[in-house]
C-alpha cells in the first residue's frame, strides 16, 4: 500500500475515533442531566412539608362526673346542631366542657393563631390578645402568629404560661382589598416554612376583634368554617356570594349550604394549607383577568367550602358583631367584631 493510502486510513480511523468519543460524551451528558432531574425530584420530596398529625381516640379519664347524654331529647331544640352532610354545629348546650377538655389535655395539643394587624389596625392587638388570654383555649399550648408593618407599635402584652407570640413583619399595603387578597399566600407560606411540624391545628382569625366567652377545643376540627353572624337567619338567595361568571369564586343562584365569615376559620395544618393554597392560586388567576371578587378572599372561602365540605361548623357565637343586636337563638357570645369607624382605620374606602 502506498504512503497516502495509510495517511489516508489514518486519517478515517481518526475521525471514526472523534465521531464515536462526541455520541459517548453526548450519552454522559444526558445521563448527568437525567441523574441531576432525579435528583432535583428527590429533593422536592425531602423538603415537602410533614404534617403534625395525630390520631388519637376520645378517651375519657375513670372518675370523671359529668351531664348524662341523651338520644332522645337534644340539647338544642330551637337551631340545628348537623349538616346535610352530617358535620356538627356548635352552640352552646351542644357540648360539654368538663368531658371535651379532659378529653383533649391528655394530648398536649399546640394550636396556631394567626392575625393580621396593619396600619391602624395595630390598636386592637391589646385587646384581642388579653382577652384571648382570658378565653381562647385556656389550659392549652397556644401559638400567636402576628402579621403587621409595624413592630414597634406592637404593645407588651402577658402571655400565660404554655403561650407564645411571634411579630412578623410584613409589607404595608394601600389598600385594605390587598391587604385582605394578601393572607391566603402568608398563611400558605407560614404553615409551610414554620408550622408543618411545630402545631397541630390552626385558626386565623381578625385582629379587630375580642373574646368574651369560652373558645375551647370543642371547636376543633379537620376543617373548620364559622357562619357568618349577618346570615345565619337567611335564606341563600341573600347571601353575598359572588355572581359574577368570570370570577373563581362565582357560585349561581341557587346554590350554597351557609355563608362562611372569612374573619374566622382553622382546622387541622395539612387541610387549612390546601385552602389557602386554593383560595391564593383562584385569587391570581382572577387578578390575571382584571377582576376582584365582591369580598375577596371571603368570596373565595366561600366558594371552596362550597366544594370542600367543613368537617365542624361554629355558630354565629364564634364570630359575633359588637353591632349587631342580640338574637334569641345566641345564648352566649364567645368572639365579636368590635364597633370602629371603617373610614378612619382603612387606608382607602
Amino acid at each position: 500500500m502506498s504512503i497516502s493510502g495509510i495517511m489516508q486510513l489514518r486519517q478515517n480511523f481518526f475521525i471514526i475515533i472523534l465521531f464515536f468519543g462526541m455520541v459517548l460524551s453526548g450519552v454522559i451528558f444526558l445521563n448527568n442531566i437525567q441523574n441531576s432531574c432525579k435528583q432535583q425530584k428527590i429533593e422536592q420530596v425531602v423538603i415537602k412539608p410533614k404534617w403534625k398529625q395525630k390520631t388519637f381516640g376520645l378517651r375519657s379519664l375513670p372518675g370523671l362526673l359529668y351531664n348524662q347524654a341523651s338520644v332522645l331529647v337534644g340539647s338544642r331544640t330551637d337551631v340545628a346542631s348537623v349538616t346535610p352532610w352530617s358535620a356538627p354545629i356548635i352552640w352552646e348546650g351542644t357540648f360539654d366542657p368538663i368531658l371535651i377538655d379532659s378529653i383533649y389535655k391528655q394530648h398536649n395539643l399546640t394550636i396556631a393563631t394567626t392575625v393580621f394587624a396593619l396600619g391602624k389596625y395595630t390598636r386592637f392587638v391589646k385587646d384581642f390578645l388579653e382577652s384571648a388570654e382570658q378565653h381562647y383555649f385556656v389550659g392549652f399550648r397556644v401559638h400567636y402568629y402576628l402579621f403587621t408593618d409595624q413592630p414597634e407599635s406592637i404593645p407588651e402584652v402577658k402571655i400565660g404560661e404554655k403561650r407564645n407570640l411571634t411579630v412578623l413583619k410584613v409589607q404595608s399595603l394601600k389598600r385594605w382589598q390587598d391587604i385582605s387578597m394578601s393572607r391566603m399566600e402568608k398563611l400558605e407560606k407560614l404553615i409551610e416554612n414554620e408550622l408543618a411540624n411545630k402545631a397541630d391545628y390552626i385558626f386565623c382569625l381578625d385582629i379587630d376583634t375580642k373574646f368574651y366567652g369560652r373558645w375551647g377545643v370543642e371547636s376543633l376540627g379537620r376543617l373548620v368554617g364559622v357562619i357568618h353572624p349577618w346570615f345565619f337567619d337567611a335564606p341563600r338567595d341573600r347571601f353575598t356570594y359572588e355572581r359574577r361568571p368570570e370570577s373563581q369564586a362565582y357560585i349561581p343562584a341557587g346554590e350554597g349550604d351557609f355563608y362562611y365569615a372569612g374573619a374566622a376559620f382553622g382546622g387541622l395544618l395539612e387541610d387549612v394549607h390546601q385552602l389557602t393554597k386554593t383560595c391564593r392560586e383562584k385569587l391570581l388567576i382572577d387578578a390575571a383577568n382584571s377582576i376582584e371578587a365582591v369580598w375577596q378572599e371571603e368570596s373565595h372561602l366561600n366558594k371552596y367550602f362550597l366544594l370542600n365540605k367543613p368537617s365542624k361548623l361554629l355558630s354565629p357565637e364564634y364570630m359575633w358583631r359588637d353591632i349587631n343586636e342580640k338574637a334569641d337563638q345566641i345564648k352566649v357570645i364567645r368572639f365579636s367584631n368590635v364597633a370602629k369607624n371603617y373610614a378612619e382605620v382603612r387606608p382607602n374606602p
